[in-house]
């Protein structure tokens, strides 16, 4: 086998002693083994939307004719190519993901439903002992791709059925994930070299998953380690048991309780609604047209002008599409639709989510920001039935004929520099510190409330505002901006989403802009 070209150069500049031409070889093999990186990700992240067509179609057929065996191997493939793009990617990406206070238990939860989805877990019975709610400053979806690397890689350790179990505890104010199996353990030789690329004892994996697990537990300052099976005190004793570490994290209040979700309401039978799909994949049109077809008509369109061109023939109920189009964007799209119908109904889908986009979606009012690949089709069409029957989007700004702004803040740096940016803006603030308040009979021109409210955290204050609005429109406010506040703050019909240390002037002209302050 030749030495690549770069290679090669540094090896002759080496053995000749010429500093400089090393210097230059090896700023070469860095740039093309970063090109060359970067092109095999892009080239696996093209992969998805095939994939994608495929699992959707898989879903919907063991829908009707039920989870027959050659169905359950084509789903379980088309997943497993799913998580070798999705660890790939992650390999190459050089970016640090956002991080924010989130519910390490609740990502694992979301990760233990994910690895049931998978046909081949279904000879596992996975056990989730959790007993104490376990905070933990992180990316949310990193942390489910952590916890679900660990389960895949105990699935594949076990022959046959068996048992996978997780314990979520504290240890020192740590919280800490203990991932053990029964299977057939670790060969010495692949030990010293577990969590580095390619190196697996497995011959169902790839061998990215754990140095996936790796450059996670990284991301988060945490230790990813194989620990004694003795430390769980489980009969019969683990195979293996995997050890994730979290660093302490700061004292924070707990949450309230939130109202229950409501079911979404059945299209009547006599309404034919109208939904718009536009994305210039072929075989994701086709998708929707066939998930959606028989509960309403579902238009087509390639690309935002020919989207454009249906939209001014007739309204539509729902406009569902891609961010990235030839031409147009989505996002522009949903900015022309808007002007063609101040109360058009859009959903955008990505598989390059970012805060950017995720902020101007919120910031135009879409319904929803749906990532692709989606993890389950029939949950997309929950969300797209949701949408078709839901009313019209909350109003973007101040209420007529109020001043008053409520605002659902404990802390009082914070309070105080809201105070001062409304009063700026002619606005009275009255400020909430607890979440025992009732919608007055007055009801306010508008609501500001912290993503940080001690008294309902996160999605309790968003539906607490909501509450208390009445109607009125809503600004949240984020000690972190991250792509999960973004998408509750929009699910939740919020008119934007800003950083919460923002100094009075410029909190006062973003709350002017996002209220069309007059």
């Amino acid at each position: 086998m030749d030495t690549p070209a770069p290679l090669a150069l540094l090896l002759q500049a080496l053995e000749a002693g010429d500093l400089r031409a090393a210097r230059a070889a090896a700023a070469e093999l860095q740039r093309t083994r970063q090109g060359s990186t970067q092109l095999a990700a892009e080239v696996l992240h093209e992969l998805r939307q095939p994939l994608l067509g495929v699992k959707a179609y898989t879903q919907m057929l063991t829908e009707e004719i039920g989870p027959r065996g050659a169905l359950r191997q084509m789903l379980a493939q088309v997943e497993r190519m799913e998580q070798i793009i999705s660890d790939f990617t992650r390999l190459a990406s050089e970016r640090p993901a956002p991080q924010q206070a989130v519910s390490l238990v609740t990502h694992v939860q979301a990760a233990a439903r994910a690895f049931a989805l998978n046909p081949d877990s279904a000879r596992i019975h996975l056990e989730v002992e959790a007993r104490e709610e376990l905070t933990v400053n992180g990316n949310g979806r990193l942390l489910e791709q952590l916890a679900l690397n660990l389960l895949n890689n105990a699935r594949d350790a076990v022959t046959g059925r068996g048992l996978v179990k997780v314990v979520l505890t504290l240890e020192d104010r740590a919280p800490v994930m203990y991932v053990a199996d029964w299977g057939r353990g670790i060969p010495d030789a692949v030990l010293p070299r577990l969590f580095e690329p390619y190196v697996t004892g497995s011959k169902r994996g790839t061998g990215l998953g754990l140095a996936v697990c790796r450059r996670i537990a990284q991301e988060h300052h945490a230790q990813l380690e194989i620990v004694p099976p003795s430390v769980l005190s489980l009969q019969p004793a683990p195979t293996t048991v995997f050890r994730v570490r979290f660093p302490p994290p700061e004292p924070t209040p707990a949450a309230l309780p939130g109202p229950a979700p409501l079911a979404p309401s059945p299209t009547p039978a006599t309404v034919r609604r109208r939904l718009l799909v536009v994305d210039d994949e072929e075989i994701i049109r086709s998708v929707f047209k066939d998930l959606m077809g028989r509960e309403c008509e579902v238009l087509e369109a390639a690309h935002a002008e020919e989207a454009l061109a249906l939209l001014e023939r007739g309204r539509v109920d729902l406009i569902l599409t891609d961010k990235n189009l030839p031409g147009l964007s989505g996002l522009e799209l949903a900015r022309r639709a808007r002007q063609l119908d101040p109360h058009s109904r859009v959903i955008l889908m990505t598989g390059y989510p970012s805060l950017v986009t995720a902020q101007e979606a919120l910031e135009l009012g879409l319904l929803d920001y749906l990532l692709k690949p989606f993890d389950d089709i029939r949950e997309v069409r929950a969300r797209l039935r949701e949408a078709l029957t839901g009313t019209t989007p909350l109003p973007r700004g101040l209420r007529p004929g109020s001043r008053r702004v409520d605002v659902l803040e404990d802390s009082p740096a914070s309070a105080r520099r809201l105070t001062e940016a409304l009063a700026l803006l002619g606005l009275e603030a009255r400020v909430l510190t607890t979440a025992s308040a009732e919608p007055t009979a007055e009801p306010p021109a508008a609501v500001v409330v912290s993503w940080d409210f001690a008294a309902a955290h996160g999605r309790q204050a968003l539906a607490l505002a909501r509450q208390l609005g009445q109607g009125a429109p809503f600004v949240v406010l984020a000690e972190y901006l991250s792509q999960e506040t973004m998408l509750e703050s929009l699910r939740a019909g919020a008119s934007g989403c800003l950083p919460r240390e923002l100094e009075t002037p410029e909190l006062s002209r973003e709350l002017s802009r996002l209220l069309h302050v007059a």
